[in-house]
């Protein structure tokens, strides 16, 4: 009003300076630009060169210039029949300052002032200023900051320019000192205080800040409150009122809701309307809401999402189903109908992949089950979807199913991808636990250039093991999945120099394979495998009892070629670090006529994960094993034993070394005592000590139950997984070794039979995080139940394994 007011006087000021006698403009002369330009001075005017003018007129032109905002005084001038325009400009700005601020970052105030027209080089308005002002204001309240402070100051600098100081005093959050429910009578206080995401000062609130007032907050928690009534028949419940109180202090604040419960309401009947295109039947079975339940919201919209999504793989992709609520107060009953508008059916135009900068289009595309040009199956879109998600190769993957423009019956599907590290290339020095010094280079990858094979080659040296090895998988050998693999490798490993007590022996492996993969459905699979393998055994330094004996019976170099047939099943979401579904795999390995061992192993591996709220997932997971000899092969040979502790296993106990125990490794007389003089006995064997060494067995039984939780203060999560884990396992030998003529005092502690309480348990925390190197493992773990000789380690680390 006082602008308007002002623009009137300052037109009837400068009509008079005109005289206020009409004339024609000949020419038009614009005084005091600077900044501004002629052109954009010309162009807000509505006055032109021959143009006549009176007093209207000029009012007109004035409130024009006024209204780019350009200036802060215009007078209007005649010399002869020429029309003086005399501006003087608002002042620019220079620069702006903020201090004060935490709450709310500075880059995101400076676009919020950005998008209201401050920043630097724009023309100045105090106006403009004052209302940024008070809309930090407003934010600062909408977080509990009632005592937020905005002070702003208009520095002039020269050459008609200014520089903005906003200083900000953002207090504290108003801390909820009390929050009341009034007007319940059928749910009590407690159970519609637990339904708030606000809370009361309480001792947790200084890790979770739930008692940090905020305004959105409060709507969220409103909203919970109506749909709990609504969802247990209070279908006329509301919410009457609600207060904030705010203490004179500002720094607490009292919350007042104020409900209207109503009468509760149950099902009188549900019905069907609309052109179902599907038999009604099936739309029937999806039905969750029945004659005589109590009324639920959110079952009635549950059973909308369902009968949606049942057309929706049918290609009715725009499907409208309602579910209309028609309510009998007479007997406090509800009649439901279930509209359904299928709209027309949808077809496919175009698959589009983005984000994929490694990864090949073609490696995407095999995965779809929606084809393009189809009839658009919202059952197969998430299908293909959750393919991708089960390769490993992404972090997060979405679609979308845009309509196509100038088409009511098309749309696109775009699958939008983000990588992450799906292996790695390495030439490294390293120290691992039980290994020592590590030398090697590497590639594993398991999407090879982005062709999606997987490819492994390597170099490791350490102080116990050298190992050579090679191997390819191509997943699609051919276009229905049959994937193909081989393999090669060389390794040896001398046991005598591993920092564990495990019983010590060397063993130098030569070896080839070749497997093949057959789906049998969209998530299970068959693969055939075939692989010859060349062993050569030599005795360590204090080998013993056990691994003597069968050298004695079975000799130490073996050829034998493998078979194997196995079964694997996976509903999993993600194909690293997942959340949901289950996992499952059997194994049976034999070796085959003309080997020079006969012995077979059965492996089998689950693993089962629910989500227990958003962020919080249980997972159950196993792996048994169990192997033996047949024909002439006394047992399952010592070297293919199964051992257990450590990563993947039961955390908290040294790698390998739970299970049976060997004799222990010390040099002997002829009458069997053990020789004190350091000299060696008559089998050759030097005193070492008469501590029993892990010797594994042929049954393994091991697994556990995790609660996975969000790593605190992390706002990306997906390269993370956090654990409290609880791990039991063991190893058994069921058939104690034979005793040889060279082996008499042979004892070997734990075989002969399976005993479920010499089970080992551990509880800790674990944690994986997926870098460029590859899984990155810790984990904290302590032992709840040790069997007799096992060796603790509560601290372990490993890369390149998750768990």
């Amino acid at each position: 009003m006082k602008r308007l007011l002002l623009t009137a006087v300052l037109a009837a000021l400068m009509i008079a300076e005109v005289h206020a006698e009409s004339f024609t403009i000949s020419d038009i002369r614009v005084n005091g630009l600077q900044r501004v330009s002629a052109g954009s001075v010309f162009g807000a005017l509505p006055l032109n060169v021959g143009d006549p003018v009176d007093d209207r007129r000029l009012v007109e032109a004035t409130r024009a210039l006024f209204k780019t905002g350009f200036f802060q005084d215009i007078q209007l001038g005649r010399d002869g029949e020429v029309l003086v325009i005399n501006v003087v400009e608002r002042p620019s700005i220079s620069g702006i300052e903020i201090e004060g601020n935490k709450a709310i970052s500075t880059d995101d105030l400076m676009k919020g002032l950005n998008q209201s027209g401050l920043s630097e080089g724009e023309i100045f308005q105090r106006a403009t200023l004052e209302g940024v002002r008070n809309e930090l204001q407003r934010q600062y309240v909408a977080q509990g900051r009632y005592s937020a402070e905005i002070k702003t100051e208009v520095i002039p600098q020269p050459r008609n320019r200014v520089s903005l100081k906003i200083d900000i005093n953002e207090g504290t959050v108003a801390a909820i000192q009390h929050i009341n429910v009034v007007g319940n009578t059928v749910f009590s206080d407690e159970d519609l205080s637990d339904l708030f995401e606000l809370k009361t000062s309480n001792w947790l609130s200084f890790f979770k800040n739930d008692d940090k007032y905020a305004r959105e907050k409060l709507s969220g928690d409103l909203e919970r409150l109506r749909s709990y009534y609504l969802d247990r028949g209070y279908i006329n419940m509301d919410i009457s009122s609600t207060q904030v109180s705010i203490t004179p202090d500002k720094k607490h604040v009292y919350i007042t809701v104020n409900v209207d419960e109503g009468q509760k309401y149950s099902i009188r009947e549900v019905k069907l309307s609309g052109d179902l295109k599907v038999p009604e039947e099936d739309v029937k079975s999806l039905l969750l809401v029945k004659p005589g339940q109590v009324f639920s919201r959110k079952i009635m919209t549950t059973t909308s999402e369902l009968i949606t999504r049942r057309l929706g793989n049918e290609g009715y992709t725009f499907a409208n189903v309602n579910g209309v609520p028609q309510a009998h107060d007479e007997d406090h009953t509800v009649s439901i109908t279930f509209a359904v508008d299928p709209g027309k059916r949808a077809y496919v135009n175009r698959i589009n992949f983005r984000g994929n900068t490694k990864t090949e289009d073609e490696v995407l595309r095999r995965e779809m089950r929606q084809m393009e040009g189809g009839w658009a199956s919202t059952y197969l879109i998430d299908q293909s979807k959750t393919r991708l998600d089960r390769l490993g190769f992404f972090k997060e993957v979405n679609v979308e199913t845009p309509q196509v423009p100038g088409v009511d019956d098309q749309i696109d599907v775009n699958y939008s991808v983000e990588e992450q590290a799906s292996g790695s290339i390495t030439a490294s020095v390293g120290f691992a636990q039980n290994a020592g010094l590590i030398l090697g280079g590497s590639i594993s990858q398991n999407n090879f250039l982005g062709t999606g094979n997987k490819v492994s080659i390597g170099l490791t040296r350490s102080e116990y093991q050298t190992r050579y090895n090679f191997g390819f998988v191509d997943p699609y050998w051919t276009a229905d999945g049959v994937s193909l693999g081989y393999n090669a490798f060389y390794r040896t490993t001398d046991y005598d120099e591993l920092d564990v007590d495990v019983s010590s022996y060397s063993v130098d492996s030569l070896g080839a394979g070749v497997n093949i993969g057959y789906p049998i459905s969209e998530t299970s699979r068959l693969t055939y495998g075939l692989t010859v393998q060349q062993d050569s055994l030599d005795t360590g330094r204090y080998t013993v009892d056990e691994i003597l004996s069968f050298l004695e019976n079975e000799g130490d170099n073996f050829l034998n070629v493998k078979g194997s047939i196995g079964w694997s099943e996976s509903t999993l979401n993600r194909g690293t670090l997942a959340t949901r579904g289950h996992s499952q795999s059997l194994t049976f390995e034999t070796t085959l006529p003309g080997s020079d061992l006969s012995f077979y192993k059965i492996d089998y591996r689950a693993q089962w994960f629910k989500p227990i709220t958003t962020n919080y997932t249980m997972r159950l997971h196993t792996e048994l094993g169990y192997g033996d000899g047949y024909g002439s092969t006394s047992g399952l040979p010592f070297y293919e034993n199964y051992y257990a502790g450590g990563f993947n296993s039961v955390r908290g106990f040294e790698d390998s070394t739970l299970g049976p125990r060997s004799t222990p490794s010390v040099a002997r007389n002829a009458d069997g005592s053990i020789r004190t003089d350091g000299t060696p006995g008559p089998d050759g064997r030097y005193t070492d000590d008469d501590s029993p060494e892990a010797y594994g067995g042929n049954v393994l039984i091991q697994g556990g139950a995790e609660i996975l939780f969000p790593l605190p203060f992390v706002k990306d999560q997906r390269s993370l997984r956090t654990a409290l884990f609880w791990d039991v396992g063991n190893v058994f030998l069921t058939k104690c070794p034979t005793k040889t003529a060279s082996t008499q005092y042979m004892n070997t502690q734990g075989c002969g039979d399976i005993d479920f309480g010499n089970l080992a348990s551990s509880v800790g925390v674990g944690l994986t995080w997926i870098t460029a190197m590859g899984p990155l493992s810790f984990s904290l773990a302590m032992p709840v139940k040790k069997p007799d000789d096992a060796d603790m380690q509560v601290f372990q680390f490993s890369l390149g394994q998750t768990f």
